[in-house]
């Protein structure tokens, strides 16, 4: 099974080069563009989750399709509102999925890759996870609905294909209808940004009515700085895929019992036991 997403990978190429010709014709100030480095890590990160991610993809269609066989009733693709249910179930669990990965520090050290560029462009788009299993709980409901297996691979697919598009500076502010109901790039800077304001803010896919519900919106006021707030400084894909692992690992080790440990690994990204 090939996931669907493969097949925008050349448009999504052709996309970066597009955008990176712009900054060369069309510069602005207020813009950091590209840099050869950073966008050959984020390439190299996004081909190691594909790598990684495909027997992984294999593993998690047995288990939504054992789930989805036990589940009470089994709802038809044939029928339009299981389309309807499909698209508001696997933007929700996915804002919990990002905003769970946010608050937990084990599992921020899988997200954090995803962060690690100081650099705002399509490239970063690419820069994904090496260890795509923790996200595997987020959806596990939704074949327990009853939605066919591959329905919520192919909605996952195009959840990821639009947020392709949100890792932009070039598009500014979209009309306002539309910044209300869906996720934009301005709202998605905000997410990237390391600013003390826009920490831990717009965790949504498609939709931005989530983070509106949930009281974890920020609009865009003041320009983003992006990166973490505190920068690794490699190019390096290894350790940008895994010096958040190896900081935990640090910490428990340090740790001299076990609620402390029990802190690192599940507190909140930068806890620290109470003095």
């Amino acid at each position: 099974m090939i996931p669907a997403v493969l097949y925008a990978v050349p448009a999504f190429l052709l996309l970066i080069v597009i955008e990176a010709v712009s900054y060369r014709f069309l510069p602005d100030d207020d813009e950091r563009g590209y840099e050869l480095r950073d966008t050959t890590t984020s390439l190299s990160m996004g081909l190691g989750s594909q790598i990684i991610g495909f027997p992984w993809k294999l593993l998690t269609v047995g288990l939504f399709a054992a789930l989805w066989t036990v589940a009470p009733v089994q709802l038809s693709p044939g029928d339009w509102w299981t389309w309807v249910i499909l698209f508001f179930a696997d933007d929700l669990a996915y804002y919990w999925f990002h905003r769970s990965h946010h608050e937990v520090r084990v599992l921020w050290a899988s997200h954090v890759v995803h962060h690690s560029s100081v650099y705002y462009n399509f490239s970063t788009a690419l820069r994904q996870s090496w260890t795509p299993m923790t996200s595997l709980p987020f959806w596990l409901a939704l074949a327990l609905l009853g939605i066919p297996p591959w329905m919520i691979f192919l909605q996952q697919s195009v959840s990821l294909l639009y947020q392709f598009f949100l890792h932009t500076e070039r598009i500014r502010v979209l009309p306002r209808p539309i910044e209300w109901i869906f996720n934009t790039p301005s709202h998605h800077r905000v997410h990237h940004g390391s600013n003390a304001e826009y920490l831990d803010r717009n965790y949504g896919g498609i939709l931005i009515i989530w983070d509106r519900l949930f009281g974890t919106f920020e609009p865009e006021r003041a320009s983003a700085r992006y990166g973490l707030t505190k920068n690794i400084g490699t190019y390096n894909p290894l350790r940008v895929a895994t010096h958040e692992f190896a900081a935990i690992w640090s910490d428990v080790r340090r740790a001299n019992c076990w609620r402390h440990r029990l802190g690192y690994l599940f507190g909140r990204p930068g806890w620290q036991p109470a003095r």
